[in-house]
């Protein structure tokens, strides 16, 4: 339970943010509307930094079903585990977008842009075409996950974990990010979708179901992927 708790509040946390920054930028007269893709990438940075060090005094503080599914593949979690971190992290987000939709509440109604509402919950292509939009969520979850793993045998200083992920998510952000939306984290996507669809908000268009396999099975391929290559490096040493 310490660990379902931890990987609960982590992904909470990281959603509220991270999707919080989003919303504050794309909905209507919001003191931040309209500023731009920078503060959306730094503020999913500082988001996934804080996250990870409140989830890491009570678990791994994966707070993302691909890194989870990417650590029991190489043997770093045991696969009983799996499922329930899964399941924390997904209600984590899908809690997180609860509190989000009533912070923001009368933004909605301010707000006829159909699409950028679904911004605030998910992700969705600058252009849509699958292989590509495929591959940019694989790539950046694998380089996530490939930092994730190195910061063990770089023996990195006590508590310093959290900023280094940190920072790679705004690397992410910056180079491969604006092609998707950089979700590089099911849970993240889906779990808020999921609300997008059951919540009365106003103005809300369609969910797109039809992109949203893109953001659950492209990172995890990437994630798992990318420890594999990671694993495969660090043995010819």
């Amino acid at each position: 339970m310490t660990q379902f708790f931890g990987e609960f509040i982590g992904t909470f946390i990281l959603v509220l943010l991270g999707d919080g920054v989003v919303a504050g930028n794309v909905l209507g007269k919001t003191k931040e509307e309209g500023t731009g893709w920078v503060p959306i990438v730094f503020g999913w940075g500082i988001a996934c930094t804080i996250a990870v060090y409140v989830a890491g005094l009570f678990s791994p503080a994966h707070l993302n079903p691909a890194v989870t599914l990417a650590m029991a593949t190489t043997g770093s979690l045991p696969w009983n585990q799996v499922f329930t971190f899964i399941l924390a992290q997904m209600l984590g987000a899908m809690a997180a977008a609860v509190v989000l939709w009533l912070h923001y509440y009368p933004h909605w109604a301010e707000t006829k842009d159909q699409v950028a509402i679904l911004g605030s919950f998910s992700t969705g292509p600058a252009i849509r075409h699958t292989a590509s939009n495929f591959l940019g969520e694989a790539l950046g979850t694998a380089i996530l996950v490939i930092t994730i793993m190195a910061i063990g045998p770089n023996k990195v200083a006590s508590g310093l974990g959290p900023i280094i992920v940190g920072l790679v998510i705004i690397a992410v952000g910056f180079s491969l990010g604006p092609t998707t939306g950089y979700a590089i984290n099911p849970a993240r996507d889906l779990g808020p979708r999921i609300m997008h669809a059951i919540l009365p908000i106003a103005n809300k268009g369609d969910s797109d179901w039809s992109y949203a396999w893109i953001p659950v099975l492209g990172p995890i391929a990437g994630g798992i992927l990318g420890a594999l290559l990671y694993n495969l490096a660090l043995g010819m040493l």
